[in-house]
């Protein structure tokens, strides 16, 4: 009887989690396989919703609700390779975009990295009433959506006279707080004996901090880039207040723009965009749940 219950139980949540997942993937589904359509399908599946966004003679846009039915496909009539061919060969301005973004990010993970694990060992080695209200500081800030802090950061970004340019994106998020918590707290967690042991054996603070904190703390180090990374690929807000210059847009930002024009084309960038974010998240998913689960035990 137990039996058939804990089967029940099983079969049920397993149904469940089936059925949010498949939520959660039809959209990045119906984009990919709407990546591979025809511009002519794409009108005849979807025209009837664009159709209703229409310039009036007054400047503004129509937007009547959608009263025809939207076909919704999962798989093309005809495979057709012509939106990545105009994307990726006769488009460059794609392609910039695409670079733009890699310029942005990848800069910004690397040295916040590496900023936060200078911190969460200062944090974690030398703890006083300062210290500990300044991390409390820092875990205020981080609760705290971006946007909140948007304003301040234009601001200085003015008086440093770096508006307008890369920086005022990228040292914001050299020094942003939520790298800086994740590994204090895992840092934390590294056994206080083993750091008296290598000390008696005569090592000093940055061989501690070389040698033991960040070799145990690698499937955290892992697992934070991956949520940099993401949280940062697909930034909108920054990019938009802090820089005027089109030219120098992530491709997160000229998605929107897209969407006016070709919507084939907006298809095939979303998926060229969603690319670099999968297999990240593919490769290093180990490294993020042993990151996220790690409690700082010693193996072996």
């Amino acid at each position: 009887m137990k039996k058939g219950k804990a089967l029940g139980k099983k079969i049920l949540l397993t149904t469940v989690a089936l059925i949010f997942a498949i939520s959660f993937l039809l959209p990045t589904i119906l984009t990919m396989a709407n990546s591979f359509m025809s511009s002519a399908e794409i009108n005849t599946n979807y025209g009837v919703i664009f159709n209703q966004y229409k310039e009036t003679g007054y400047g503004e846009r129509n937007t009547d609700y959608v009263t025809d039915t939207v076909n919704l496909k999962f798989i093309p009539d005809m495979v057709d390779f012509s939106q990545y061919t105009t994307v990726l060969l006769k488009s460059p301005e794609y392609l910039l975009k695409f670079w733009n973004s890699v310029i942005l990010v990848v800069p910004i993970v690397i040295f916040q990295i590496l900023i936060a694990l200078g911190a969460a060992y200062s944090f974690t080695r030398f703890r006083g009433k300062r210290k500990e209200l300044v991390f409390f500081l820092y875990v205020a800030l981080m609760l705290m959506p971006y946007q909140v802090t948007l304003v301040p950061n234009y601001l200085v970004a003015d008086k440093l006279n770096i508006l307008d340019t890369r920086w005022s994106i990228l040292l914001p998020g050299f020094f942003a707080p939520f790298s800086v918590y994740l590994l204090t707290k895992f840092m934390r967690r590294i056994p206080e004996s083993l750091i008296e042991a290598a000390k008696l054996d005569g090592a000093n603070e940055w061989q501690i901090f070389t040698k033991i904190c960040i070799p145990l703390c690698k499937g955290s180090i892992a697992s934070v880039a991956i949520l940099v990374f993401i949280d940062y690929w697909n930034m909108v807000e920054q990019p938009l207040i802090m820089l005027s210059d089109s030219d120098k847009h992530p491709l997160s930002v000229f998605l929107s723009q897209i969407n006016t024009g070709e919507v084939g084309l907006a298809f095939a960038v979303a998926t060229i965009y969603m690319v670099p974010t999968i297999l990240t998240f593919l490769y290093g998913e180990e490294y993020l749940v042993e990151g996220i689960s790690y409690s700082g035990s010693v193996k072996g």
